[in-house]
């Protein structure tokens, strides 16, 4: 015997699929979409159906958009010869918040993980050689995660686009401002004193 209409468990089960969003969560997530006024909830489906219908992939950088090109594509002033490689469209977002980059960016929507199963041929590496490939580029800055699939990500495309005659740089690691040293592991500490910088 159910506890709770199907189509609340059914909503449940779709909050559920969500990342970072537990059984519980949903739950509470559910309730809440069935306490909004009709209008509400209608807008809430109804952006959630236009987002699907109208987002897509910018052709040239992967990252999303709902016009021709991305915001950033079609600036004129940002610096096309310098691309910063991220492995999401989040990441762009977090790199733009600090107002200091200005070239343009590839997105490849996910790193090579062989144990999720995602080799070079799942991510978009292809769209970032063809770009490359063009003869405009001067330098790609790989902003993978410093975890284990974004170094190998990072290795791998290092190692595709060096003979293409382009600089590839890596973002430095180090010590995150505000922090304390008696706390940073070892591997941070390593990363911070290989890429000191004269003050």
């Amino acid at each position: 015997m159910r506890n709770f209409p199907a189509a609340l468990e059914r909503l449940t089960e779709q909050f559920a699929r969500l990342p970072g969003i537990g059984s519980k969560s949903a739950q509470r997530l559910a309730f809440h979409v069935l306490s909004l006024p009709d209008e509400q909830a209608e807008e809430f489906a109804s952006a959630i159906v236009d987002a699907k219908k109208t987002v897509k992939t910018c052709p040239v950088c992967q990252n999303l958009t709902d016009q021709e090109l991305c915001p950033i594509c079609a600036d004129p002033e940002r610096d096309h010869s310098v691309i910063c490689v991220v492995a999401e469209p989040k990441d762009v977002i977090a790199m733009e918040r600090a107002r200091e980059f200005g070239g343009v960016y590839h997105v490849l929507h996910g790193v090579i993980s062989p144990l999720n199963h995602v080799g070079p041929d799942d991510i978009r590496i292809r769209e970032l050689l063809l770009r490359v490939g063009q003869g405009d580029v001067q330098e790609i800055i790989m902003a993978t995660n410093p975890d284990t699939e974004g170094e190998a990500t990072a290795m791998y495309l290092s190692r595709l686009l060096r003979p293409m005659g382009v600089k590839v740089t890596r973002l430095a690691y180090g010590i995150p401002v505000g922090s304390q040293l008696e706390y940073a592991d070892e591997v941070t500490l390593l990363r911070a004193l290989e890429g000191r910088q004269e003050i």
